[in-house]
């Protein structure tokens, strides 16, 4: 017998935006989805104003609460991650390590291992070392390197752990077997930091390569002439990652994006976020500090460092701002990210416990996420 009954103005089912629809829970858990007119009279009902989802999902996170992953790759830097954006509304989280030593590299993959049934890991995102250093933004120039064994030899150790994994990386620094190799394991080859051509992004597509890292930044553009990574990517069928903050991208240059994509559901929104989110406002980065300055975070060096934003924040923002339907910005931060790394249940709202069930006020801000909603 259903405990409760949850009746939101709208819920998103992990495809469409549905009103008139109670959510049914049991245990703490979401059972069924019933028209509220089917109800019975007497059934215990609990009237919620504004939309229930299931909890983000984001496939890029450097850090949060103060943790940066790079400088804690631990168990317990994981769990901090998780915990902060947790609380910002994102329930799946992949901690990212970006360019950096071969130690810290095989930490965090030692971490991910551990931390592989830990509630809210959804696999590592490596981003670099393995990028063009023209591209590497606020990548330490030191630490870059062409794609080897190490590497390789890493992944497949971690897919074996059936850890889902994302990696970043330059075609113009790795061949097409690694990139085949990389892709044979069922990790994400994802291309970025990159200052391809658009025939040599185009060769790692058909290569097995299968996502764009953080679209427009840190990637070749494109010219009329010259279509670069910019222009084969958005004229792909790959899933391409982007950051919706207004710094990264501007908001006209992000619809443009979305409308021109020849195939839909191809979009996702990651927040890039750093240990701001939940945490100081400021951090050390490769030994520099890193401040929160008008809504940026800047290096030494005046670069981008990473975003200050959370999923929650970036799906609001693509309503309001780019113009994106509701339905297919929740979408493209919860279905689309979760399908990718093969976790169709993140997705889904059956079968979920109510704590990873996130409520959005009118704007479709984050109201309230977990198990205060029962």
């Amino acid at each position: 017998m259903t405990d409760l009954w949850l009746v939101p103005d709208a819920i998103f089912d992990g495809r469409d935006l549905r009103r008139r629809v109670a959510l049914g829970v049991v245990g703490g858990v979401v059972t069924e989805l019933q028209p509220q007119s089917a109800l019975p009279a007497d059934a215990p009902v609990r009237t919620i104003v504004g939309t229930l989802t299931p909890g983000f999902v984001d496939l890029q996170v450097n850090g949060g609460g103060g943790v940066l992953f790079n400088q804690n790759p631990t168990p317990d830097g994981i769990a901090a991650i998780i915990a902060a954006h947790r609380a910002c509304g994102t329930v799946a989280v992949m901690p990212t390590v970006i360019t950096d030593t071969p130690d810290v590299l095989a930490r965090a993959a030692l971490a991910a291992i551990s931390a592989r049934d830990m509630p809210g890991f959804a696999g590592l995102h490596i981003e670099g070392p393995h990028i063009a250093t023209a591209r590497r933004g606020t990548h330490q120039a030191d630490f870059i390197r062409p794609m080897d064994d190490i590497t390789l030899d890493l992944v497949k150790d971690l897919r074996r752990h059936d850890i889902p994994i994302m990696i970043t990386l330059a075609p113009e620094v790795t061949t097409l077997a690694q990139i085949g190799a990389l892709a044979a394991t069922g990790a994400v080859v994802s291309l970025g930091h990159t200052d391809a051509s658009a025939a040599q992004a185009q060769a790692a597509f058909d290569a097995g390569a299968r996502a764009v890292t953080h679209l427009f930044n840190a990637m070749s553009p494109m010219q009329g002439r010259a279509p670069g990574m910019l222009g084969a990517a958005i004229n792909s069928a790959a899933h391409l990652g982007f950051i919706c903050d207004g710094v990264h991208v501007d908001d006209t240059m992000l619809a443009l994006a979305i409308r021109a994509r020849p195939r839909p559901d191809r979009m996702f929104l990651v927040s890039d976020a750093m240990p701001t989110v939940g945490g100081p406002d400021h951090f050390r980065l490769y030994g520099q500090d890193i401040r929160l300055q008008g809504g940026r975070l800047i290096n030494a060096e005046g670069n981008l460092a990473g975003a200050h934003v959370t999923q929650a924040q970036g799906v609001a923002r693509l309503i309001a701002r780019v113009g994106i339907a509701p339905q297919d910005a929740l979408r493209m931060a919860i279905t689309i990210p979760a399908n990718l790394i093969g976790a169709d249940h993140l997705a889904r709202m059956i079968g979920r416990e109510i704590s990873d069930i996130a409520l959005l006020d009118a704007a479709y801000g984050l109201a309230a996420i977990g198990n205060h909603l029962a």
